[in-house]
This record gives structure tokens, C-alpha cells and sequence, in this order.
């Protein structure tokens, strides 16, 4: 199977293309920069992948490549976590998903006729066009609250977030006119060694760890590696198709969170951090662990997935220590 993968050097995309690679796949890797990609996907390390620079958001000759892959996975997006969001940062991160996106889909809807993409990851299709787009999206979708429980067909909220979401899955559904499956998972926050969790554990490290913000907020939490599993079972499972939420199936509120950390990293966790630490760390993006929402994987289970870490404590445990 051949898969082309944006946002593959961010951290879930370089895991991604890791566990693709290892299973005997090719992969092809969209990147503004490929310096930079070579340097994470070393030739001598990766052998069936190919590197190709590309702009999102612009048409180009990468469109022509991905007519040679089965599928497409979709994580390009400028960082939400950064910095401030003024006016023209804001316009960068709709811009990066909805006009991404778009080209993505016209890059695909460009490689016709279609073909059923391989069922199974050891078994490359020859001679495909893309079958699936498996398209990143994220909870934010849902809007934020301390009470409402959401599923994959709660309604959508109003903020900044929300709206980007929207526009970015708008997007994603018109590859469904060339037909192609689509697949749009909500991303959760995503632990792992590295992304939020990294920037969350300094003050546990610093023995003034405790709840982030009111402690009331819910976290809606994913494993990497279950992440990286559940986008794989979308790429070759059929019968998936629409939206899946990829979080956990069991939410904690950020208090327990606080509590479940200073358990693993046998460091004190009573010390609330005040909202003001983590703006600092993670600029306006910071409203995701601020406010939070407790969204549930209802179609995700449904669908049949098994989560190797449902439950934070192991999760915590199997990255921390």
C-alpha cells in the first residue's frame, strides 16, 4: 500500500509514517520543508519513502503525485498552540486547514477513475489512485463546557475553533463527489513524549504541579499510540467512513489529571497552576485545557476499535515512565 501523508513530521504524523514504513508500506511525504523532513525520515532509515515540498493551500506539480497512492492522510495544519492569536495568525490557521484541505481534495478528485485501496496494510495496491482520505479534525468542533457530554452528532459550537473545524471537515466532504471514502477523526489532545503532555508535567518536574485553570474543566485525551491505530484501521477498514471522535472513552476532569500525573511522577500535585502559567506555554491555544469539553467515541467503539489504553493511569504510566 501507498500512502501520502501531510503533517507527517508533526508528532503524530512522524509516528504515523514510522509504523507505516515498519509494516512494509511505501509513503510518500508532503512537506513545506523537505530539508527539515529529511533530516526525521533519513534515507538510510527509510527506504520506500519518497519526500516531495509542497505548499499548502497552493496548486502545484505535488497534485500529480498523489495520483500513484492508495490513500491520503490529511494532518497538515499551522500549530494552535503557539502564540498569540491576533488577526492575521487566526487567518494562518483557517487558511492552513481550509485551503490545505481543498487542494488536497482537488489533488484527489484530479486521479481518476477510482480503485478499491489494499484492506490490509501488508498488501500494496499497484497501479491505484487514492480510495480514502482520512481527513484531521478536532474536537474543538464541539465548542467548549464544563457541563455538556458530546458525541460524533452533538451540534457544533460557535467559537474561534469551532468554526475553523467546520470549515476545515466542509472541505474534506467534497472529496466524496469523486468517490472517495472519507474519513474525519476529531482529534482529542494527544499524549505522548512530547506535544501538550511536555509542556503540562514542567511544573510536576518543578514540585508545583497541581490543577490547571478551575480543575473543573474536562480533558478529552487520546494515547499517541492509539491515535496512530485508529488512524490506520480508517485507511484500511471498508466499512468506516464519516466522523469519528479519536479520544479516549473515559474523559477525567482536569483535577484528576492533575492527580493521575503527580501519582506516576511521584511529585506533589495540590498546588493549583493558575491559568496565566499555561498561556505562557501555550499562547491563546491554551483555551483547549482552560475551558475543555467531554466528548465520547461512541462511533469510534462502534465501529469495533480497541483502545490499548482507555484509562489515563496506564496511558500516564506507559509514557512517563
Amino acid at each position: 500500500m501507498k500512502v501520502a501523508v501531510t503533517g507527517a513530521t508533526g508528532f503524530v504524523g512522524s509516528r504515523l509514517v514510522e509504523r507505516l514504513h515498519g509494516e512494509g508500506n511505501r509513503v510518500l511525504v508532503l512537506t513545506r520543508n523537505a530539508a527539515f523532513a529529511q533530516k526525521v525520515f533519513p534515507s538510510s532509515s527509510f527506504p520506500n519513502l519518497e519526500i516531495i515540498a509542497y505548499t499548502p493551500g497552493v496548486s502545484g506539480s505535488w497534485q500529480d503525485a498523489i495520483a500513484g497512492c492508495d490513500g491520503v492522510v490529511n494532518l497538515a495544519g499551522e500549530p494552535i498552540a503557539e502564540g498569540r492569536w491576533t488577526p492575521e495568525r487566526k487567518q494562518a490557521i483557517l487558511n492552513s486547514r481550509q485551503l490545505g484541505t481543498q487542494k488536497i481534495v482537488e489533488a484527489i478528485a484530479k486521479a481518476s477513475p477510482k480503485t478499491a485501496v489494499a484492506t490490509t496494510l501488508e498488501t500494496p495496491a499497484t497501479g491505484c489512485v487514492p480510495s480514502v482520505l482520512v481527513n484531521a479534525s478536532a474536537i474543538g468542533y464541539y465548542g467548549t463546557s464544563e457541563t455538556a457530554t458530546f458525541d460524533e452528532i452533538s451540534p457544533n459550537g460557535k467559537d474561534f475553533l469551532a468554526q475553523v473545524c467546520q470549515a476545515w471537515e466542509a472541505e474534506a466532504q467534497l472529496v466524496k463527489d469523486a468517490g472517495v471514502r472519507l474519513v474525519i477523526l476529531r482529534f482529542g489532545i494527544v499524549l505522548g513524549n512530547g506535544g501538550a503532555l511536555e509542556k503540562m508535567i514542567t511544573p510536576f518536574k518543578l514540585f508545583a504541579g497541581g490543577p490547571i485553570g478551575s480543575g473543573r474543566q474536562w480533558f478529552s485525551w487520546i494515547h499517541l499510540d492509539d491515535m496512530v491505530n485508529l488512524i490506520l484501521e480508517a485507511l484500511t477498514k471498508p466499512e468506516m467512513a464519516g466522523v469519528y471522535n479519536a479520544t479516549a472513552p473515559n474523559p477525567v476532569r482536569m483535577t484528576e489529571l492533575s492527580q493521575t500525573m503527580g501519582k506516576v511522577m511521584h511529585r506533589p500535585s495540590w498546588l493549583p497552576v493558575p491559568a496565566v502559567a499555561l498561556e505562557v506555554l501555550l499562547g491563546d491555544g491554551a483555551i483547549v485545557v482552560l475551558e475543555g469539553q467531554q466528548v465520547l467515541p461512541k462511533r469510534t467503539l462502534e465501529s469495533g476499535f480497541k483502545y490499548q489504553y482507555p484509562n489515563l493511569p496506564s496511558a500516564l504510566t506507559q509514557i512517563i515512565q
